[in-house]
């Protein structure tokens, strides 16, 4: 089956507090580069992604809108689709119980950058049940985390997602999420659920596919 809508799933602005860039130019380049969707993710809150509901109206002829957020829990960082995780008691809690209140609400856990070090999970993926995914490609990781993110997520029979990290306009669409299907705003986490999908890495001609 032919891949065709693409996302970029991990995406900062000046809202995520260590960049001043601006979400509206990151939406403009991500529909320049002919990407289908954008995920805002910023960092910590949920709340701090308020700012895509408006733009989401105004561009919704061009590219879909999403937000999301890159949860620090007391173990490392995830990416968390579907719940606003403002309103869960989880804020550094422990990485399982992220997951299982998480996956309680409907949403969906996917382990960034895992093996990046610092703020990272690394091979406490391979005990951590019930995520749906592991980011394999992010924009902003050398190639050999990258190799490892994969490797694990082939390991545990998980999809790996792709996520250019950006925080620059110019930074947007280096990495993306590649879906069989159609995405909209109601069945994305679904889809990610399902795992019919595939991590991209645009920075060489070969994009690394394993």
């Amino acid at each position: 089956m032919t891949m065709k809508f693409r996302i970029d799933m991990h995406v900062h602005s000046k809202y995520s507090g260590d960049t001043d860039a601006e979400p509206e130019e990151e939406i403009i380049r991500a529909i320049r580069l002919g990407l289908q969707g954008i995920v805002f993710t910023e960092h910590y809150s949920y709340a701090a992604s308020e700012h895509a509901e408006g733009l989401k109206e105004k561009y919704h002829d061009s590219i879909l809108v999403l937000r999301g957020v890159e949860f620090s829990t007391a173990e490392g960082h995830c990416l968390i689709f579907g719940v606003d995780t403002d309103k869960l008691s989880i804020k550094y809690a422990l990485v399982k119980d992220v997951v299982s209140i998480v996956t309680l609400y409907g949403g969906v856990v996917v382990p960034s950058h895992p093996y990046r070090g610092g703020n990272s999970l690394g091979d406490k993926i391979h005990d951590l049940a019930g995520i749906a995914a592991v980011e394999g490609y992010n924009g902003c990781n050398m190639h050999a985390f990258n190799v490892r993110a994969i490797e694990a997520a082939r390991a545990l029979n998980l999809p790996f997602t792709g996520g250019s990290d950006a925080h620059a306009a110019n930074e947007v669409g280096s990495c993306y999420t590649e879906f069989a299907d159609g995405v909209t705003s109601d069945n994305f986490v679904g889809l990610l659920k399902r795992g019919n999908y595939m991590g991209v890495d645009t920075r060489r001609v070969s994009r690394w596919i394993f």
